[in-house]
Formats: C-alpha cells, structure tokens, sequence
C-alpha cells in the first residue's frame, strides 16, 4: 500500500494542525494505522495508532490530551489533529500502515513524512 501523507506546516505555539494520510489500498479498512515522528537528532517515535474500525485508538504520553487519531474508511485517508502544540513538537510525521498491531518501528508500509515546525 502506498501512503501520501500531507498536512504539515508552520505554526505558532499554541496552534493546531491536521494531518492526512491518503492510502491507495482498496484494503485500507484492514490495516491498523499509526503515526510516528521524528525530530532532528533523535530516534522516530511512535505518537499514536487506530485499528481497523477506529473504534480502538492508542496514544504516546506526549500525545494523550492534545493529539487526536481518526479515520475515514470510505475516504482511505487517516487524520491526526493536534492541538496545543508546542516547540518540542517539531519533527518531520510519518504515517504507517500494517495488518497487525506492532509495538515496535517495524510498520509494513511507511508515508514519505511531512514537516511539522512549532514557533515558540
């Protein structure tokens, strides 16, 4: 499956953005979705994942409360809206897909990633 990831941007602190992830898979509705990030220097990190039906979600601590995973079936399209966002936030996001939940980076399918930068 093929994963276009779009949304990113300069915001200020405080601000909020909404991520896309488009899939090209007619499947979309069996893969479990997550999005992950990665700032300068450091290692990609996990943010948040949603099953299949979307009726199941799970977040990073950094982003319980502020970050909120959803998705569109029909639309083969994954969301993530952010709130409050803060400098620390900046990285570039990606968007991952697999069958199974991974509790680990070794996601199938990965988005080319999008910039996120946080003024402060």
């Amino acid at each position: 499956v093929q994963l276009q990831a779009s949304g990113g941007g300069l915001v200020q602190a405080g601000g909020s953005l909404r991520l896309s992830c488009a899939a090209s898979d007619r499947t979309f509705s069996s893969y479990v979705m997550g999005w992950f990030r990665q700032a300068p220097g450091k290692a990609r990190e996990f943010i948040a994942r949603i099953n299949w039906s979307g009726a199941n979600t799970y977040y990073a601590g950094s982003a319980k409360g502020r970050f909120t995973i959803s998705r569109d079936n029909a639309k083969n399209t994954v969301y993530l809206q952010m709130n409050s966002l803060e400098p620390e936030d900046t990285a570039v996001y990606y968007c991952a897909a697999d069958r199974t939940v991974k509790l680990d980076l070794l996601w199938d399918y990965w988005g080319q990633g999008t910039q996120v930068t946080v003024s402060s």
